[in-house]
């Protein structure tokens, strides 16, 4: 419940009490603007307001004090390009401080049943080679046929579809090692509906068959590992 609590606090104080106004006029001020101060106050009164029949003022200083170290060094370290990956860092690293404590306070003992089975190490290594050493697997195989001159004046994202293709294994991944294979048939079919637009407008037999290989690249990579983890774990 206390660990709950700090998170709560967390997302209320980050998300909802913190205006667009305040979040830009840190970046412009950095460590000289008012409101950096005045958000990590309101974090230290979310954290004292939900903990208040607690004494528990460690966490509430360390909540409090690795905010505001956190939150400085982004808006001191990030530029324009770095924006997004510093958003990233600060929230996990906030998360990060928040377990630390609820463990390190309140539940000591957890940290000492914890147990790295092979299984665990199984799955991470999985996940991992689901996401960039898939995606390097899949542009080597390409890389015979210039894709570029295929994909040249379509619009589209930046990297837009190597997140696609990350997130699509990943999500075959979990419904074959829950023994959900009928997931995978729907997650294929909303796939081909999405891209029924891009075969039936092209008259470019050659997109259609990047397309088609692509698709059955990525979604056969992501059943070959399921297949492994479910039968190595078995």
């Amino acid at each position: 419940m206390i660990l709950i609590k700090l998170l709560l606090a967390h997302i209320i104080g980050d998300f909802f009490l913190q205006p667009q106004s305040w979040v830009e006029e840190k970046e412009v001020k950095k460590l000289k603007s008012p409101k950096l101060y005045v958000h990590i106050f309101i974090h230290a009164i979310l954290v004292t307001i939900l903990l208040w029949n607690m004494p528990l003022w460690q966490i509430i200083a360390i909540v409090s004090i690795s905010h505001l170290v956190i939150d400085g060094l982004k808006l001191v370290l990030q530029t324009k390009k770095t924006k997004r990956l510093f958003f990233f860092i600060d929230q996990l690293l906030h998360v990060l401080v928040i377990i630390f404590c609820y463990f390190y306070f309140i539940d000591a003992t957890f940290l000492d049943n914890i147990e790295i089975t092979q299984n665990h190490l199984l799955l991470i290594t999985c996940l991992l080679f689901l996401t960039i050493p898939a995606s390097i697997i899949m542009k080597t195989i390409f890389s015979k046929w210039n894709i570029s001159e295929l994909t040249k004046n379509k619009e589209s994202l930046e990297d837009a579809g190597k997140y696609i293709g990350i997130l699509e294994r990943f999500l075959v991944f979990v419904f074959i090692i829950s023994n959900h294979w009928e997931a995978v048939g729907f997650l294929i079919t909303a796939k081909s509906v999405f891209r029924f637009g891009d075969i039936k407008e092209t008259k470019h037999r050659q997109l259609v068959e990047y397309i088609l290989i692509g698709t059955l690249i990525s979604f056969g990579i992501a059943i070959i590992t399921g297949i492994i983890y479910t039968t190595l774990t078995v």
